[in-house]
């Protein structure tokens, strides 16, 4: 009975969903041969074509890991799902601001109390802001907690004349040239990094580091700008008069909602053996049962199809095909979800994935994330955004402006970057852009760090080309500094002003 026990812990049973997901992973057409299906399960997606796929080499080890997701608790829960579904909601309606930012591409040494602690202040104070400039509630949503994997634009690169492996992200291989073989243990231990990570947003959240009883408690020794700080103290003090003001008159207490606020956890749903995983049937809330839409996975029992890996997921500019995995997989979970809208996207391919991933138009499902650069924004925006408004969609999408992905340039130095300045432009054309066309741009989705990095140049603080070798931290995309970030935020405040 020892034995037989051991047997059964060194290889964890899993189910037939996970063998499907460990065939197409060891084999290089990311498809099955059993052809289309039009049923929707959590495996559906292997029968698909798929674009950045990773191909393991030992399957044992690839069922042994799924299988050990599989039986692992859910991350986050259909309750705090669907209260963010409500709060979306808002923002597609226009009545709230979504502000959604964190790392390009977290690594596991990010899992550190410092490190989480100086994302939530900064997006905390970007969201107090943002609050006092449009006066509207701010959604807030980290790019924290499971955003590991990057598509990338080729599987290899060169490391002193040998062609090896990409870097792909810390849940499949390791930065260090000796370590870029796909290794699916670090499915696994993604999974435990976005728990703990998770867990200690939680915790600080409940222990009061969004207090607003006591602002001043946020730390504002990183903004050395005495104007940024001028302006961010006078927010702080406007709002600490009308908390005396509500004690005064007995309008405080702790039920007020004011000692703490909700942020949501987010990351692009790129390695789709890991979602199927972590995808599980919940009983959806009766709060929330009677307004949900109902996917192909779905039974009269009130449950539903959640990915309990993340509240929100996204697919990427890379990974959107009609016919492909990602759609495929993406269109039977209960989850909000985002679609990166880039310039290959057509007006009628964009409807059609708005068919396919909302076909009941539930408001506030999908958020259409636009990346199309400073100087093609007002080239391609307007149409996408007519397309939408001429179809039964309108009204229910929220519009949302990334505007780091379309403005990277490489430096002569050969190290990426963005100018604050480009990246400001795109957000101000979409404000524009959106006013024109009888629309509203309902949040920004933004690459950011509470670290004093030195990875996009301009702004304020005035960093140069050849500035950006004293902090360069990114092993992908570079990300805007704190500073950066909060004067982002005043300046997209000062339009609603």
């Amino acid at each position: 009975m020892g034995d037989t026990i051991g047997n059964l812990r060194e290889t964890p049973q899993m189910s037939k969903e996970g063998e499907a997901a460990v065939a197409v992973k060891t084999t290089t057409n990311g498809a099955q041969a059993d052809g289309e299906t039009s049923v929707w399960t959590p495996s559906s997606w292997t029968s698909k074509p798929i674009k950045q796929d990773v191909t393991y080499d030992d399957r044992t080890a690839v069922s042994k890991a799924l299988a050990k997701l599989e039986r692992s608790p859910p991350i986050v829960t259909p309750t705090e799902i669907c209260k963010l579904k409500r709060s979306l909601k808002d923002v597609a309606l226009g009545k709230a601001f979504l502000l959604q930012g964190g790392d390009c591409a977290e690594l596991f040494d990010y899992c550190e109390s410092n490190m989480i602690e100086s994302k939530i202040k900064l997006l905390l104070q970007m969201s107090l802001v943002l609050i006092y400039g449009a006066h509207k509630p701010v959604v807030r949503i980290a790019r924290m907690a499971g955003q590991f994997a990057k598509p990338r634009s080729s599987p290899t690169e060169q490391y002193n004349g040998k062609t090896i492996p990409a870097f792909r992200g810390d849940n499949i291989n390791g930065y260090d040239p000796e370590e870029r073989t796909p290794d699916p243990s670090r499915l696994v231990s993604a999974y435990f990094h976005s728990a703990a990570t998770l867990n200690y947003i939680r915790a600080s959240l409940a222990s009061g580091i969004a207090d607003l009883h006591s602002p001043l408690d946020w730390e504002l020794g990183h903004v050395k700008d005495s104007s940024i700080k001028a302006n961010y103290e006078r927010i702080v003090d406007s709002i600490t008069e009308s908390l005396r003001f509500m004690k005064t008159v007995g309008a405080d207490s702790a039920a007020s909602g004011l000692e703490t606020v909700d942020l949501y956890t987010s990351h692009e749903g790129l390695l789709l053996e890991y979602e199927q995983s972590l995808t599980r049937k919940l009983r959806t809330p009766s709060s929330h049962h009677h307004q949900s839409s109902h996917s192909d996975g779905d039974d009269d029992d009130g449950k539903q199809w959640y990915n309990t890996s993340a509240h929100f997921l996204w697919i990427g500019d890379r990974t959107r095909q009609l016919s492909g995995a990602h759609v495929e997989y993406f269109r039977g979970i209960a989850n909000p979800i985002g679609i990166k809208v880039g310039p290959t996207l057509s007006p009628q391919d964009l409807l059609s994935l708005l068919d396919t991933l909302n076909p009941s138009r539930e408001i506030g499902k999908i958020t259409l994330i636009t990346r199309y650069g400073e100087h093609h924004i007002s080239s391609l925006l307007p149409a996408h955004i007519r397309a939408v408004q001429n179809s039964a969609h309108k009204g229910t999408v929220i519009w949302q402006c990334d505007p780091m992905h379309g403005n990277t340039f490489t430096t002569p130095q050969g190290l990426k970057t963005r100018h604050f300045s480009s990246i400001l432009g795109e957000v101000s054309s979409a404000l524009r852009i959106h006013s024109e066309e009888n629309s509203f741009l309902g949040g920004v989705h933004l690459e950011l760090t509470g670290e004093a990095v030195t990875e996009c140049v301009g702004g304020s603080e005035g960093l140069r080309d050849e500035d950006l070798n004293t902090n360069y931290t990114s092993y992908c995309d570079p990300r805007l500094n704190e500073k950066q970030a909060l004067e982002l935020a005043f300046l997209v405040a000062g339009f609603y002003r």
